[in-house]
C-alpha cells in the first residue's frame, strides 16, 4: 500500500473518486470536509502530520495552499485534470459542495486553472484525465499502490 494525494481543481472529480476508492475498502480523506482545513483555508498540518505518520495506506484529496509541505511523505501526487468546460458543467450541477455556481467563483475557477494548476501539475508525478469514469480512474489508483 501507499500513502497517495489526489489534487485539482474544483470539478475535476476528487470526491467522485475518493468515494469509488472508499466503495473498494480502502481509506480515503477529503480534506474539504470535517475540519481538516484551517479558517486560512490550509491544512491543518499537525492534523495531516498525524494522519500520515499513522497511515500507510492511505488516499488523501485536497488542493490547498501548503499541501506541498507534505508531498514528501506521499508515495504518489496524482494530479486529476479536466478542460474548463468539464469543470464549470460538473461545478454548477454537483449537489455535494456549493462552490462553483456563481459567475464570480465560476471565474476563479478558470483563473486557478491558468495560474494554479501548472504549479500542480509540476509537483505531481502523475496526472489522470478527470474525464475517465471513476471505475477507470480508481483502478489506476489502485495500480500506483
Amino acid at each position: 500500500m501507499a500513502r497517495i494525494l489526489i489534487t485539482g481543481m474544483s470539478g475535476a472529480g476528487k470526491s467522485t473518486l475518493l468515494e469509488e476508492l472508499r466503495r473498494r475498502g480502502h481509506l480515503t480523506v477529503d480534506t474539504d470536509y470535517d475540519g481538516w482545513k484551517l479558517l486560512d483555508a490550509r491544512w491543518d498540518e499537525l492534523r495531516m502530520s498525524d494522519l500520515l505518520a499513522s497511515h500507510h495506506d492511505v488516499v488523501v484529496s485536497g488542493t490547498v495552499e501548503n499541501q506541498g509541505r507534505f508531498y514528501d511523505r506521499f508515495e504518489h501526487v496524482v494530479l486529476l485534470s479536466a478542460p474548463v468546460e468539464v469543470l464549470i458543467e460538473r461545478v454548477g450541477t454537483r449537489t455535494s459542495n456549493p462552490y462553483g455556481r456563481s459567475a464570480e467563483q465560476q471565474a476563479e475557477i478558470r483563473k486557478y486553472l491558468v495560474e494554479i494548476e501548472p504549479l500542480l501539475r509540476q509537483g505531481a508525478g502523475v496526472e489522470l484525465d478527470g474525464r475517465r469514469s471513476p471505475s477507470e480512474l480508481a483502478s489506476a489508483v489502485e495500480a500506483l499502490m
